[in-house]
């Protein structure tokens, strides 16, 4: 058996400066594979996720310059829409950057809340942002009743206070499953039906309806229902002009990428365009 030597200072030390190397290291391991998801780590179409992970602009469609790092900004207010997927914001740097408005996930079905919306509703609130919730639609697994109350009673209530917009109903391409979540047509228009009128009842508010039109157009066979009632917020990611869905008279809101850069938000980001003034878009904020 060997005997055990003293250690020598220079020993020592390096023997030390090892071990905090492999410490950080180790640290460094938990906190990146425990911690927020990150921009990154967001799926694209076509990829297979988990119950709960859908995110608006799921299936949007490109047209030209759709995956370009896009930041441009017309004439009317600039707005984001975020989730989970882009991970802790700085929002008095997104707020400085620009941007005016921002709709965030809270919540899917009937038993997905977003883990984010608690940090991102009030924050966005305290820097001044106008900002409200959205909900993704699960025509597959419950009424549009029961899912309007449920997002209501979670994030999705409506306040005047110059800073609270009407919530959106996020409705497209069932990323789990068949495009119109098994509904024809016709149910499919009284589920949206369902769950407006509930919203409504609720909040006295019109939901916006957040939708591509090739989605629209064939899940609900080009309803003309919804167009008098509900703001349309159409997703077409293209520097173009959006297609609308029929029905439709304009577009209210337009989210045209999916690759926009904002300061506060690490990796790409939703980017969207209000069609009028800032006082227009109070005016939706504060129905008047």
């Amino acid at each position: 058996m060997h005997s055990l030597r003293p250690l020598g200072p220079l020993a020592g030390r390096r023997r030390a400066v090892a071990a905090a190397g492999a410490l950080s290291a180790a640290m460094a391991l938990l906190l990146t594979s425990g911690g927020t998801a990150s921009a990154a780590d967001q799926p694209q179409p076509g990829d297979k996720i988990k119950e709960g992970e859908a995110f608006m602009g799921w299936s949007a469609p490109k047209g030209p310059g759709a995956d370009q790092d896009s930041t441009k900004r017309a004439a009317g207010p600039a707005g984001i829409d975020v989730s989970h997927w882009q991970g802790s914001i700085n929002w008095g740097s997104v707020k400085n950057a620009g941007i005016d408005f921002a709709w965030m996930k809270a919540t899917e079905g009937t038993g997905y809340k977003d883990p984010s919306f608690n940090s991102n509703y009030p924050n966005s609130h305290k820097a001044g942002l106008i900002r409200g919730a959205y909900h993704f639609a699960r025509p597959d697994t419950s009424s549009g009743a029961a899912q309007a109350n449920y997002f209501v009673d979670n994030g999705g209530a409506w306040s005047r206070d110059d800073q609270t917009l009407p919530g959106v109903l996020d409705i497209e391409t069932n990323p789990y499953g068949s495009q119109c979540y098994g509904k024809s047509a016709s149910q499919m228009r009284s589920w949206i039906n369902d769950f407006y009128t509930t919203y409504k009842e609720r909040t006295g508010r019109d939901m916006v309806i957040y939708t591509t039109a090739s989605w629209w157009n064939a899940c609900t066979n080009s309803w003309t229902g919804m167009a008098d009632k509900s703001p349309l917020w159409v997703a077409h990611w293209t520097t173009g002009s959006p297609t609308i869905p029929a029905g439709f008279p304009t577009w209210t809101v337009w989210q045209y990428t999916a690759k926009g850069s904002v300061s506060g938000i690490s990796g790409d980001v939703d980017r969207n365009n209000f069609n009028g003034s800032m006082d227009r878009l109070l005016a939706l904020a504060n129905n008047t």
